[in-house]
């Protein structure tokens, strides 16, 4: 038997190689083209559909207008890198160098992709929380790396101690933390984050951290793990611009850590997209320095989709988890009857004229029967699309 090619370790990381050893198309793709093609309102995919602050818009547009269409540096260009840093500063007191300590990336997915390729070894175990970003299997599988994972459950989405005990080894490279998490919106307590940092520190392990939705928290409070004691000095912290400023096509992200870490991550960065996006770079550096009231408004507004989306939920019969951050719901389709979420979400459109996608495409196969009842819906929309769609979600408790 041949060892798999790059792109089938890839493919069978995200869960994507078929049995006949070809790619099958994402459940997203499917979801999408199935959404265009009924009419239904689309809230499978997690993208905002309304735009972000008049400031870092205008921002972009006179970056443009000014001429900054070219090769931005390596690093990213330092008004957005001392942006990054004054923001560290700002919100969770950690005192950062721009010039060696920051790195801009083509969004979080970038920065994770090279950080898992310089630093992960054929080998190598990765840990991630699951369900998970499809992306972490699909670069894990590339790297040539033993993706392990440690559940969630329903209701609160929280990782057991033991489990995160069981592993966690020597064996292990990196710990991927995306906390503000997605797809269940559930924020890692203290207790949680502090035994990462133990089990990291005694097993000499690296932790990555995703925390994109960071500034879209609702009731509870999201705690960095750099800002933690111990943390700091192990820990690779991944944000972006595009949850919080609703430009996700503009690919801007960035990560933060020990400058020995963020060398060896722009060894392989700079062979991946090399740089991007001159003009968005200023236009985030400005939505990081915009004042206290822009962050808290997004999260209010946000809170409140979130409510209204997982009332109708409700409403129609589902059993929701509320989720404490981010884009997205989870609802648990069983108590309608259907016990497939993959299948249920096929049959949706017809059913309600409204997309979601099954919480088993974050998940391995061993796992699938876990969460197989699961859905994954998106409140990152206008309120008018939410109010619409909540209307025709009434229909299956009709």
């Amino acid at each position: 038997m041949t060892a798999d090619a790059p792109w089938q370790r890839a493919a069978r990381g995200a869960g994507l190689l078929g049995a006949d050893g070809s790619i099958a198309a994402t459940i997203f793709a499917e979801m999408s083209a199935l959404a265009t093609r009924t009419g239904a309102i689309n809230l499978g995919q997690g993208f905002p559909d309304e735009d972000g602050p008049v400031e870092v818009l205008e921002a972009a547009r006179d970056a443009i207008s000014a001429g900054i269409n070219q090769y931005p540096p390596g690093r990213g260009m330092p008004v957005l890198r001392e942006a990054i840093a004054a923001h560290q500063s700002r919100f969770r007191g950690i005192t950062l160098d721009p010039e060696s300590e920051v790195l801009v990336t083509a969004g979080a997915t970038e920065a994770l992709a090279a950080t898992i390729l310089a630093l992960v070894e054929a080998g190598d175990e990765v840990v991630t929380f699951e369900p998970f970003y499809d992306s972490y299997g699909a670069i894990i599988g590339l790297a040539n790396g033993i993706h392990r994972t440690v559940p969630l459950r329903a209701p609160d989405f929280q990782p057991d101690l033991d489990d995160l005990r069981a592993a966690i080894t020597d064996r292990t490279r990196l710990i991927i933390v995306n906390t503000p998490h997605n797809p269940t919106g559930s924020v890692f307590g203290p207790e949680v984050l502090q035994l990462i940092i133990e089990l990291a520190q005694r097993h000499d392990a690296i932790i990555v951290t995703d925390e994109v939705y960071e500034h879209l928290v609702f009731e509870a409070q999201h705690v960095p793990i750099a800002t933690l004691p111990g943390g700091r000095e192990r820990t690779i912290t991944i944000s972006s611009g595009g949850k919080t400023f609703s430009t996700t096509g503009w690919k801007i992200g960035w990560l933060t850590a020990p400058a020995e870490l963020v060398t060896a991550v722009l060894a392989v960065k700079q062979f991946l997209t090399y740089v991007n996006g001159a003009p968005f770079q200023p236009a985030i550096a400005v939505g990081l320095g915009l004042p206290d009231s822009f962050f808290t408004s997004a999260a209010d507004t946000l809170r409140a989709k979130r409510d209204l989306l997982s009332s109708g939920l409700t409403d129609a019969g589902f059993t929701v988890s509320l989720p404490q951050a981010g884009y997205f719901v989870v609802a648990d389709a069983a108590p309608l009857g259907h016990p497939d979420a993959v299948e249920f979400c096929r049959s949706l459109p017809a059913l309600a004229g409204v997309v979601g996608v099954p919480i088993t495409a974050f998940v391995h196969e061993d796992r699938r029967h876990e969460y197989a009842s699961l859905v994954r819906f998106a409140y990152c929309k206008r309120t008018s699309v939410l109010e619409d769609a909540v209307a025709r979600l009434a229909r299956l408790n009709g």
